[in-house]
């Protein structure tokens, strides 16, 4: 095994003082940050361990999981629960407790970011009574927690206030040779200051108001309730709110087209990226366009803002001519064919546009050519000849993806004509390497080509004028402004707006008649020609900025297209133009350990997911939950099977469930007088400041971070049921049946509240819930309209409708068959001598080793050397694919599948080396 850290890195820092505590035999090596050790990530990710299969694990929580695993020290439950809390409520503000105090100079506001965490570990070791956060020894949530607060908690000038408990517990780990060595391995001993190399190339953190850096509200502590505190004006806030029930203002989802801006509303127009019209989306596409933006369209609907979703087909340019080519149609042909496609699979998924067009259309040509005329007449266009590819063979000049070569710049072999997908920068078409001329092969020459460019240098002021209030004002992800500012700091240059292609929008200039627009020229302007086919009042949106917000939802590789080139276009047309207020951009989802490709077969493409069997509300929900907002994330069947499992099944549709099946069972189907407690009050105040925290992100469009609040209602739910035993108070006297009517009411309306807070994620069973519920259509608009509040609107005497469950859970052998049916072309089987561990896709979570080898079983009892040389290896590929697995925390069905898998092959193992097939008994085991 290699493990690859950097110095200044806190995630480093946990890792390597794992490997030191547990002895675990690993080589080190320290890279900079800057260095991609992962091949299929596109960014560094650091640290990363190499196992002996040759694939990777880069979670440094996960990593020393492993580790731990590999020395024999098994990780249970409930140090899971203390790395799960470490890395979903402590990080957060630790990353922002860091950035202020290594790059900001802010270390007295240190105490109050950490206040909440730390508070709640220094309850938690109190009340627990042991040395350490697990038991009387120390365990991997010990070292991790430890390592994450040594920066802070080690440096003498940050007063974090008084905290015994978590004082005397880090003293004691600090004690521990191990851990100190591997502090001075990373921080150099320069304390919080070793980390400045570092903090300094991270995005900085989003602030932490408005979002729980409270302890996870699941509390790792057992028999403990772990909320948040609340005072009596809050608890009695809760109890107004929930009295006031259901408004009777309009449903919010009605709509009456055309949806045009209103006086006095707030008015959005959202747009996501259109799909190339040529290829069929997969699940990474999905996610990062069209399923985000309508997430927050539906979301926004139901805050009752007046809001217009648009989007469509990109049908011009390079790549529908050769996907024209390659089967034998015109381009119009294909447009015709794959816009149905593209339609069908987005609704399937659900997707609720207003209007999906495409760009093929006469209002296209209208809208680019006077967006042209108006560039060319304010002087912002420049002709100039260029060199530019052409085939011979072919006769024709080689535009954008007409030609592949070797990317100049990190050598990837098959870079466009445009832009390489490896690293995402942008290429001149003869800077590509052994370039070729993708219809016939031919290598092609160069040779020289008037263009008409649009003069960015010159319009770069605007640009930066308004990108100054747009970004400052508007809800614009990280990595967008990151992007933006790349491109500016490099200095704009004119960008070429003309192509030497027959499909296109025309150049209308009568210099340029046999050329057409360039793709990312003409395919922003489909957003308003698409409009503009849905209404002729189309300008009411787009040419109008001070009454309009823009939403632009997209994946990262389209944000200068969207806040450079088409802003410049836009803002030389001088014609009031409606620029984007916020832009939205993920990172990439990746399938598995790779990346999806139509033509190996590998990954789940839109028209395939329904051939699955699983609902599309499953995929939607699972989609949004590994939203890779922050970072590149990777779709795994595994995770989807545990989603699925743990969070659908187990939490929200068993307490939504059991909610309305009391109903039923104990009262009739009719909602029980509720009678409150102290303990409701809470639970009612908890419930509302969740939905308050839910409403607050989704507002700032952290739409993966919100659907966290809904799961952790329901945990909240079902620990409320668990608690109060409505089953066994129903059997008791007036007082306790009672209480049972009120626990039942009571998590009876918050069901139909997450029915309302699901609806942007999970459409069909949002809507399911509200029908078994029987809930009032005003529901709906109440509770998320305003600051959200939370009503009771379920009273007492309202029927319910027939309760049946919701969710099917997803088996380990579907999803096996599913993992390899979408693996891509798997060879077939060979000597198992020939084998190797990647001959199959690996199980995610990402990393995690491929399926050991089949080895034939040895029928006789003689010892055969070869053999079992073979099963060693296979014995030792399965043992690290286990260890893999728990320390991810995989499915307990999946592990318990791949023990059985290990224990056969050392059976084999033992009759290939002429031993008793049977094991050995564990030490510090006594036989029965």
């Amino acid at each position: 095994m290699e493990l690859f850290v950097s110095e200044g890195n806190p995630h480093c820092l946990k890792v390597l003082a794992a490997l030191e505590v547990t002895g675990v035999q690993c080589s080190v090596q320290y890279v900079n940050h800057e260095e991609r050790v992962v091949p299929f990530l596109s960014r560094p990710t650091l640290p990363a361990l190499l196992l002996p299969t040759g694939l990777h694990l880069f979670s440094s929580n996960a990593i020393c999981r492993y580790l731990f695993e590999v020395s024999g020290q098994e990780c249970s439950e409930f140090c899971n629960q203390w790395l799960e809390w470490e890395a979903t409520d402590l990080q957060p503000a630790l990353l922002q407790a860091l950035y202020m105090a290594v790059l900001q100079g802010k270390g007295s506001e240190v105490s109050t970011v950490l206040q909440g965490p730390l508070k709640f570990l220094d309850q938690s070791l109190s009340k627990g009574g042991m040395p350490y956060l697990t038991g009387e020894a120390v365990s991997v949530a010990d070292v991790v927690l430890w390592a994450a607060l040594y920066p802070v908690l080690s440096d003498s000038s940050q007063a974090l206030g008084e905290h015994k408990s978590v004082n005397g517990w880090f003293d004691r780990v600090a004690s521990i040779h191990s851990c100190l060595s591997a502090a001075q391995k990373v921080l150099q001993g320069k304390g919080l200051q070793g980390m400045k190399s570092y903090m300094q190339r991270q995005p900085a953190p989003q602030s932490s108001q408005g979002r729980n850096t409270q302890p996870c509200n699941c509390n790792p502590i057992e028999g403990e309730e772990g909320e948040r505190a609340f005072s009596e004006e809050e608890l009695e806030a809760a109890i107004l709110n929930w009295s006031k029930g259901l408004s009777t203002s309009p449903l919010a989802t009605d709509r009456q087209h055309p949806i045009l801006p209103q006086e006095g509303k707030r008015n959005i127009l959202v747009t996501s990226a259109l799909p190339y019209v040529n290829n069929v989306p997969h699940l990474g596409n999905i996610i990062g366009c069209v399923l985000s933006a309508d997430v927050f369209s539906r979301y926004g609907r139901l805050r009752g803002w007046n809001l217009l979703f648009v989007c469509g087909t990109d049908e011009y340019g390079t790549a529908t001519e050769n996907k024209a080519r390659e089967e034998g149609l015109t381009p119009q042909l294909i447009c015709d064919k794959y816009h149905a496609v593209h339609s069908s699979i987005y609704k399937w998924f659900q997707i609720d546009f207003d209007f999906f067009g495409r760009t093929t259309t006469e209002k296209q040509t209208e809208i680019a050519q006077d967006i042209f005329w108006r560039l060319h007449k304010n002087g912002f266009l420049v002709e100039d000849t260029v060199e530019q590819l052409r085939c011979e063979q072919c006769q024709r000049f080689l535009a954008d993806r007409f030609v592949e070569g070797i990317c100049p710049h990190c050598k990837y072999p098959e870079a466009r004509g445009d832009q390489c997908d490896k690293c995402g920068r942008l290429i001149n078409a003869v800077e590509l390497r052994e370039p070729q001329c993708k219809v016939c092969r031919q290598t092609p020459v160069i040779r020289s080509s008037k263009h008409l460019f649009l003069d960015l240098p010159k319009l770069e002021t605007q640009l930066e004028q308004w990108l100054e209030k747009s970004t400052s004002t508007g809800d614009w992800t990280t990595n967008a402004k990151q992007i933006t500012r790349s491109w500016l700091r490099d200095g704009l240059k004119p960008r070429c707006i003309t192509r030497d292609l027959l499909w296109g929008t025309p150049v209308p200039h009568p210099d340029f008649k046999e050329k057409v627009f360039y793709v990312w020229f003409d395919a922003p302007i489909g957003y308003l020609s698409i409009t503009a086919n849905y209404t002729d009042e189309w300008e009411k949106w787009w040419k109008n900025p001070h009454q309009v917000e823009l939403y632009n939802f997209m994946a990262k590789d389209n944000v200068p297209f969207h806040s450079v080139v088409f802003p410049c276009s836009l803002l030389g047309a001088q014609d009031n133009y409606t620029l984007v207020s916020h832009l939205v951009a993920t990172e990439y989802l990746n399938y598995e350990d790779t990346k999806f490709s139509k033509s190996r077969g590998v990954g789940v493409f839109g028209d395939m997911a329904k051939d699955t069997g699983i609902p599309a509300d499953v995929w939607r929900f699972y989609l949004l939950y590994v939203r890779p907002e922050g970072q590149d994330s990777a779709f795994s069947w595994a995770d989807m099977a545990l989603k699925n499992n743990s969070e659908l099944l187990n939490n929200l549709g068993n307490f939504i469930n059991r909610a309305g099946m009391f109903v039923t069972k104990f009262f009739e189907g009719c909602v029980p007088v509720m009678e409150l407690q102290q303990e409701d009050k809470k639970l009612l105040a908890l419930v509302g400041w969740e939905l308050q925290q839910y409403i607050q992100l989704m507002d700032k469009v952290k739409i993966r971070d919100a659907l966290k609040h809904i799961l952790n209602i329901s945990r909240h739910g079902n620990q409320y049921i668990q608690v109060n035993e409505p089953w066994k108070n129903i059997k008791g006297g007036d007082t306790e049946r009672q209480r049972a009517g009120t626990v039942t009411g009571v998590s009876v309306n918050i069901a139909c509240l997450l029915s309302v807070m699901l609806m942007p994620y999970m459409p069909e069973v949002s809507q399911t819930i509200r029908n078994q519920l029987n809930a009032p259509q005003s529901c709906v608009s109440t509770m998320l309209q305003g600051n959200g509040t939370f009503v009771c609107s379920l009273c007492a005497g309202h029927r319910i409708g027939t309760v049946s469950p919701l969710f099917q859970k997803l088996e380990a052998d579907q999803i096996e068959a599913l993992k390899k049916r979408f693996g891509g072309q798997q060879p077939e089987d060979e000597p198992s001598k020939e084998k190797t561990p990647q001959s199959a896709a690996s199980t995610q979570p990402a990393a995690v080793p491929a399926p050991a080898a089949a080895v034939e079983v040895v029928t006789v009892n003689g010892v055969d050397p070869e053999k079992a040389k073979q099963l060693t290896q296979a014995v030792a590929e399965q043992g690290d694919k286990v260890r893999a697995l728990k320390a991810q925390n995989a499915e307990k069905a999946v592990i318990t599948a791949e023990v059985a898998k290990l224990l056969d092959l050392k059976k084999q193992l033992a009759l290939a080396e002429g031993k008793s097939p049977e094991p050995a008994p564990q030490k510090g085991k006594k036989k029965k």
